[in-house]
């Protein structure tokens, strides 16, 4: 029943919270009395949805007005929206039951998920290593059976990075598919909300339900997703992204997607390498992110800086460097970017590459630094790390993620599929036929029972 399943919810998120730290609030009473009623609902004969009395988490940048949403920050730890997160009304018609909020590193600015207001999410594989972000907690809460399903939000990797780095599967749609109203600039956005579960298919159940016109967001006027693979792989046109003009590919990472195209190929899909430059994309960007941060929270920078994060301090200085002119320059070569992208659409079904450039990265690692990659400097963070994801936030193009094995050591890998777009369906269809061939699901591995590393090196919450 409703309640049950609730019950052993519940009973998860409590015992592996004091480990993992996946959420910022829970309220049990609050869902145990919505599992009441969906266990009413369904003895009378009715049902709102295919996920009707399911429990699912919501990371804490998305709107939820029985919740406090408090973008992982001191600022915000007391906020309740006055109204729900479009994506969440859609969930609760269908019946599904928020159970709590995710962590995320403070208003979603890095792919590392810690924060001044809650400490640090562990990765289950390892405690050394980062679980990801920004969706860091939504994707602890899935990997480990907390929760079935979870939605992120993806402004540059933050839903696929994290899938990567905990083995679960993690889609960024079309731009306006999801509608996501709730972004200060509905004209020029590069942040997208999407569903994370452990299969595919549960991916799939919960794109469904929150994908949809909305009046308000001016890319959710139209475009259903369409695209389907039509039982036949041998139609299927492959583009392999080994690189995108990252000097620096982990050799696990290279190699279990390689094994991944292979299949596909012997089932008679074409695979052909591309030739593209997406990381020189990053300076565009950095124009573009911090300059929003920067606008957005100058004020809270000026006058309440000691609660900030370090580094997202240093995110909205660093976007004063930027002017006028650079935004419009960043701007035109999005456009660029989406054009060139577009091109290889007209050759290839879909394209395929490493969701990351190496294994989940050190958990001490400064998202303003340089990153280490197979024991060479590979450059800075994003140029150097996911390099794969956050060009498609800028083009629109829908990108999935999902294991596609594990390192010699046991840390998870992840495999990224692109497509043009509305095409979530064909990507969905290629993801299914290699999770069942070739990506067997990554089972829970137990949370590491060390000690957990301390919290940030800032005033611990009370």
């Amino acid at each position: 029943s409703p309640v049950d399943l609730m019950k052993q919810t519940l009973a998860r998120i409590e015992s592996l919270q004091p480990t993992l730290n996946a959420f910022i609030n829970v309220d049990p009473k609050a869902a145990l009395r919505q599992a009441r009623k969906a266990g009413r609902v369904i003895r009378k004969g009715a049902w709102c949805g295919p996920m009707h009395g399911i429990p699912y988490a919501a990371k804490d940048l998305i709107a939820t007005r029985s919740l406090p949403t408090t973008m992982g920050s001191r600022l915000l730890k007391d906020h309740v929206p006055a109204r729900n997160a479009s994506t969440i009304s859609a969930l609760e018609a269908s019946g599904a039951i928020l159970v709590g909020k995710t962590t995320t590193p403070e208003f979603g600015h890095k792919p590392l998920t810690d924060s001044p207001l809650f400490g640090r999410t562990i990765n289950p594989f390892e405690a050394n290593v980062t679980c990801g972000g920004s969706s860091g907690g939504s994707a602890v809460a899935v990997a480990t059976h907390q929760v079935p399903v979870a939605l992120g939000t993806d402004g540059g990797g933050s839903i696929r990075i994290p899938a990567a780095c905990c083995g679960i599967v993690g889609l960024k749609a079309t731009l306006g598919v999801i509608p996501h109203p709730d972004v200060p600039d509905l004209f020029s956005p590069h942040s997208y909300v999407g569903p994370m579960a452990r299969s595919v298919a549960d991916t799939r159940l919960l794109f469904e339900q929150i994908w949809g016109f909305n009046p308000r967001d001016p890319y959710g006027q139209g475009g259903a997703p369409d695209c389907h693979l039509d039982g036949s792989v041998d139609q299927l046109h492959v583009g392999w992204l080994e690189s995108v003009g990252n000097r620096i590919v982990d050799p696990e990472c290279r190699d279990a997607a390689f094994r991944a195209l292979g299949v596909l190929a012997d089932r008679g899909a074409s695979v052909e390498p591309v030739q593209i430059d997406l990381a020189s994309l990053e300076d565009a960007f950095l124009v573009i992110f911090q300059s929003l941060l920067r606008s957005r929270l100058l004020a809270d920078r000026e006058e309440r800086s000691e609660l900030l994060d370090p580094s997202l301090v240093e995110t909205i200085d660093l976007g004063a460097r930027w002017s006028a002119v650079d935004l419009q320059l960043a701007a035109q070569e999005r456009t660029r970017c989406f054009l060139e992208i577009q091109s290889l659409f007209e050759r290839f079904s879909v394209l395929v590459s490493p969701t990351l450039a190496a294994p989940p990265l050190p958990m001490d690692q400064n998202p303003h630094g340089r990153v280490m990659i197979a024991g060479e400097d590979a450059g800075t963070i994003r140029g150097g790390w996911y390099p794969y994801t956050f060009p498609f936030n800028l083009t629109g193009h829908p990108a999935l993620s999902i294991p596609c094995g594990r390192t010699a050591s046991g840390l998870p890998l992840g495999l990224q599929i692109v497509g043009p777009w509305h095409s979530e369906n064909l990507l969905f269809d290629v993801a299914a036929l290699l999770e069942r061939e070739v990506v067997p699901f990554l089972d829970f591995v137990p949370p590491v029972e060390q000690e957990t590393p301390p919290l940030l090196e800032l005033d611990a919450p009370s």
